[in-house]
């Protein structure tokens, strides 16, 4: 595990905590952040060394529209604010379920292209369907926030190499 992601932004160095990542967020999706964050984290291991992905350069699509995962991307890359972040639900595997179909990232950077697939495991079935009821109780919503910080907890201590798959679509001569 990373302890922060390191990217440019005009030739000067910017590292981004996880932490950095949830103050940005605030409290809603500790889950959503820490999705972005190993996604992050295996993106830029893949398009360069530490510190040598210029963050204003990556392209983000996902087929996962939760607030986390945006303010995540954002905070790193800018790519909200700077139109180069896409909710496309195209994206979605729903041949993998309704737990795992929506945890799909495409990141171009430079024309190299990457997606990343969450591995099972990392979200449960619990959360999946919890999230998606529409009238929650207040036991539903004291429910959710347990899963999503347990989720946190469980993306945030593993590899990212063991919590995204990356397919390499395209990389740059």
């Amino acid at each position: 595990m990373t302890s922060s992601l390191t990217v440019t932004d005009h030739e000067t160095t910017l590292d981004f905590t996880y932490e950095d990542a949830l103050r940005y967020h605030g409290p809603q999706a500790p889950g959503g952040v820490a999705h972005a964050y190993k996604v992050l984290e295996r993106a830029l291991g893949v398009f360069g060394g530490e510190g040598s992905v210029e963050r204003r350069d990556l392209v983000v699509a996902t087929s996962h529209a939760g607030p986390g995962v945006r303010d995540a991307f954002e905070l790193v890359t800018r790519a909200v604010t700077e139109g180069r972040y896409t909710v496309d639900s195209s994206l979605a595997r729903r041949e993998r379920g309704n737990t795992l179909a929506l945890y799909v990232f495409r990141v171009d950077y430079r024309g190299a292209i990457v997606t990343l697939t969450i591995r099972e495991g990392f979200v449960v079935e619990e959360f999946s369907t919890l999230a998606r009821k529409g009238d929650r109780t207040a036991e539903d919503e004291s429910r959710l926030t347990v899963l999503k910080q347990e989720m946190a907890d469980r993306v945030m201590s593993s590899p990212a190499e063991s919590v995204y798959d990356v397919e390499v679509d395209t990389l740059p001569d």
